[in-house]
């Protein structure tokens, strides 16, 4: 795990501009520091070292494309200067990479290509993943099982080869000034480059509202962009790129496999994914919460390690007496295994949360990203890797919202058009079941654009807010449905369930989800590892059928079982809680309800909003509406907004 950046049409001049761009993420790696300067290309590096903690230090260059060849790592000194100890590195090399990520099997693949002939240097994955893409060129990519961003640089053709895993668990960005092509691990580190002029993209923002989260690929930054998951790029000298989806997920459901086969494959599975997201040079913890997913994923990482440590946080307070904490110490008592955990107070939570938004490079909505803040903070006093359980809910059909087409299915004998007039009506009336009527009478691409559907903000709403702050001739920014349409047609002939978990792969999780995981756990120079977004687990989970994944009752019904034989039938069957954040409750009291108001009044909020709509929305919340989720996508965009094109500071961090 460590950050990578770089940029084309680069000088040995360009020096100080690659260490500050390593600087501003010195928290991605701790451990070690790397530039690589050559004809037109510069490359830096930050290290949280893993995996050949001596031997795999980056950028990593390789002397040419023969079987036998030399590996250097140039290195900055403690002055910066580059290539220390060889100030000629660089020269000596026709191939440099970069490289943020782990590849699990990289020593399978080591084996293949040694009875090919390679000879290798190192035992790090980083030469594997550079010797892979020598000896197979960009078809590498299929064999690789990680998770990983990276940029390999051709000296003999002046290109630079970029890719982005699958499922988009590593961050990549770029963007293109004047044909010269810079990319990072964060967007803070292009923010460091004099090519670039900051500028806010406000069509980020319009989407931003409806989903919670930068939903495009052009990110909150005007011009710099997001390599989307299970893409790879390639940029000559001239600035033109070529860009290439390289994998696409495909589902071919096994029909003829029996329930009781289904739960043994999973079981085989993620038993092999955490056997290999557990291959480090370094001790592997887990998060381990009340939810089946990390309570499984630890259970199968003890029988590997029985002396793991498990992390947990939790809201007390608030949660009553089974709150997270008390539910992970008990399992943890009944595997023998350690865990440690912490109760997250108000303050802490509120003061954290300038820092988080400067960590996420973009606004984020989602509260529990605090609540991975802390857990990750906790975890790495400990352990430099952990294990988390993201990508179980989207591969097994963990969502309560992925049951809705079953229960709509209640109504299908209803002619659709009564149905909306039902919807319509109730909603006017301010009776309960409009949602569900108006969904009953549609179809999945109708409604449903993001997990957190229901509780952002409508194209309807959007429009009262932003009336009269566009630009006089700003276009009308696309709807949920429109953006969502491409992919929705890529998986036309599945189930309405199916369908939503496809889209969710682009969206949710790699907009949300993975964003914050990666975001939270290197503020605080900590790997977060996902054994459910391996392809391996993927692979056998595109073969089961919806009906065996769910039902009206039960969501992720064969993983439940296939859980039960590794932790105790409570935590296997346990309602989904995530990390439950008192914030409903909060924004009621006159402390932050004063505190936010201040925020929605001022001349920042008036640049992009109509006050008094975001007024209203306080005053409703405070009078007994849930309006916390509108009212947090606000308030995260402003403070973001603040930090990062008004104040331009780092935010301090807050106390330990």
């Amino acid at each position: 795990m460590c950050g990578i950046c770089g940029f084309t049409h680069a000088t040995q001049a360009d020096q100080p501009i690659v260490k500050k761009m390593c600087d501003i993420m010195a928290h991605r790696g701790p451990d070690g520091e790397g530039c690589y300067l050559d004809q037109g290309i510069a490359l830096g590096h930050r290290r949280l070292s893993l995996i050949d903690l001596a031997g795999g230090n980056q950028p990593m260059v390789r002397e040419n494309a023969d079987h036998v060849s030399r590996i250097t790592s140039p290195a900055l000194d403690g002055q910066g200067r580059p290539c220390a100890g060889d100030q000629d590195a660089a020269a000596k090399g026709d191939f440099a990479i970069v490289f943020n990520g782990e590849i699990y099997n990289y020593q399978d693949l080591r084996a293949e290509l040694e009875s090919q002939g390679w000879v290798f240097e190192t035992n790090s994955d980083t030469e594997v993943l550079l010797v892979g893409y020598l000896a197979w060129g960009e078809e590498v990519l299929d064999k690789l099982r990680g998770m990983f961003a990276f940029a390999i640089w051709n000296k003999l053709t002046h290109e630079l080869f970029c890719a982005r895993d699958f499922f988009g668990i590593k961050p990549f960005y770029y963007t293109l000034v004047n044909g010269q092509f810079i990319f990072a691990s964060e967007i803070k580190c292009i923010l460091e480059h004099p090519a670039y002029e900051r500028k806010l993209n406000e069509s980020a923002l319009e989407q931003y509202l409806c989903f919670q989260f930068s939903a495009l690929d052009e990110t909150f930054f005007k011009g710099i962009y997001k390599l989307p998951p299970a893409h790879c790029l390639k940029v000559d000298e001239t600035g033109t790129i070529k860009l290439r989806r390289y994998w696409i997920p495909t589902y071919t459901f096994d029909t003829n496999r029996s329930f009781d086969d289904t739960v043994d494959a999973i079981d085989k599975t993620l038993h092999e994914s955490v056997r290999y997201h557990n291959v480090a040079d370094v001790e592997v913890g887990s998060f381990l919460s009340s939810g089946i997913d990390s309570s499984y994923m630890a259970a199968c990482l003890a029988q590997e390690n029985p002396t793991i440590k498990t992390f947990t946080v939790g809201f007390a307070e608030y949660e009553g007496e089974r709150d997270e904490i008390s539910w992970a110490r008990e399992l943890a008592s009944e595997l023998g295994i350690s865990n440690d955990s912490k109760h997250i107070s108000e303050a802490e939570y509120w003061e954290s949360l300038p820092r988080v938004q400067w960590h996420m490079d973009e606004p984020s909505a989602d509260p529990s990203a605090v609540a991975l803040y802390f857990v990750d903070q906790l975890a790495a006093k400990q352990v430099k890797a952990v294990l988390s359980g993201e990508g179980a809910d989207e591969f097994f059909a963990g969502y309560r919202i992925y049951q809705t087409p079953f229960s709509n299915a209640k109504l299908n004998w209803v002619p659709k058009p009564l149905l909306r007039g039902a919807s319509k009506l109730a909603r006017n009336l301010g009776i309960r079941g409009a949602n569900y009527l108006e969904r009953a009478s549609e179809t999945a691409e109708d409604w449903y654009y993001t997990n957190a559907n229901g509780v952002a903000f409508t194209p309807a709403e959007r429009e009262r807010l932003r009336k009269g702050k566009r630009a006089a001739d700003a276009e009308i920014p696309p709807t949920p449905q429109q953006l969502t349409a491409p992919y929705y047609a890529e998986v036309a002939s599945l189930d309405e369930t199916a369908r939503m978990q496809y889209v969710d792969l682009y969206f949710w999780l790699v907009g949300d989800i993975l964003l914050k995981t990666d975001k939270m756990s290197m503020a605080h120079s900590l790997e977060s590892r996902v054994p459910f977004l391996d392809k391996g687990v993927f692979d056998l989970s595109r073969t089961i059928p919806t009906a065996q994944k769910l039902d009206g009752s039960q969501t992720k019904i064969p993983l439940r079982a296939a859980s039960e034989r590794a932790i105790p039938r409570d935590w296997a069957q346990k309602e989904k809680l995530g990390f439950p954040v008192p914030v409903v409750n909060w924004l009621r009291q006159d402390q932050y309800y004063n505190q936010v108001k201040t925020a929605f009044t001022d001349d920042i909020a008036a640049q992009f909003f109509n006050t008094d709509e975001l007024v209203a929305l306080l005053d409703e919340h405070k009078a007994g509406a849930d309006r916390s989720r509108k009212i947090w996508i606000i308030y995260m965009f402003l403070m973001w907004y603040k930090i990062y094109f008004v104040d331009q500071t780092v935010p301090d961090k807050p106390a330990a």
